[in-house]
């Protein structure tokens, strides 16, 4: 058996360092007698979340690159004949491999939705419009925001477009939107 130090003090007992931030609470109702805790209000917290993700955009980097560039760039595929607005590293026809192409950068709507609810990044943007614009020459639509009309009363089913590109790139889809153009 090991002989206690008489010179040496006691160890303090650890304790968690008390922050002011997320959410404290000072006192919550809690009922004298525990058999009244199954009609408890449940208790509701807020608390924000944030998240740093590191990804590569990988074969879809000259797309991004273009959209930095002022350009909307799809594929083609040298066989098919068939462009993508929607960049593809392979032919959804023949799966050959398919080549980097400028597609228009006016178009027309083929259809589109007025959002009235929206992810965090358009939350404060809403109501807003999504349009699928169809170009010349190209076999697939491009899925992009339509910045102008105040309401879904003011688009219309192939009404021209062209697009337009955020002056300071984020490297993110919403670099490029479109106006309408007539």
């Amino acid at each position: 058996m090991a002989k206690k130090n008489p010179t040496k003090a006691p160890a303090e007992t650890p304790k968690v360092e008390e922050l002011m931030t997320g959410t404290t609470v000072f006192n919550i109702p809690l009922p004298a007698d525990l058999k009244a805790l199954k009609g408890m209000s449940p208790i509701v917290i807020r608390q924000p979340y944030h998240i740093d993700y590191v990804h590569s955009y990988g074969q879809d980097s000259p797309f991004f690159a273009g959209l930095s560039n002022g350009k909307l760039l799809g594929t083609k595929c040298g066989k098919c004949d068939y462009t993508y607005a929607t960049p593809r590293l392979a032919c959804a026809q023949c799966g050959r491999e398919t080549k980097w192409v400028e597609i228009p950068l006016s178009g027309r709507v083929h259809t589109f939705t007025t959002c009235y609810f929206g992810g965090e990044e358009f939350l404060k943007e809403t109501p807003f419009h999504l349009v699928l614009v169809e170009f010349d020459g190209v076999d697939t639509l491009f899925l992009s925001r339509l910045i102008g009309p105040s309401g879904p009363e003011d688009i219309r089913i192939g009404m021209k477009v062209k697009a337009k590109f955020r002056r300071n790139s984020q490297l993110k889809p919403t670099d490029v939107y479109f106006v309408p153009s007539e």
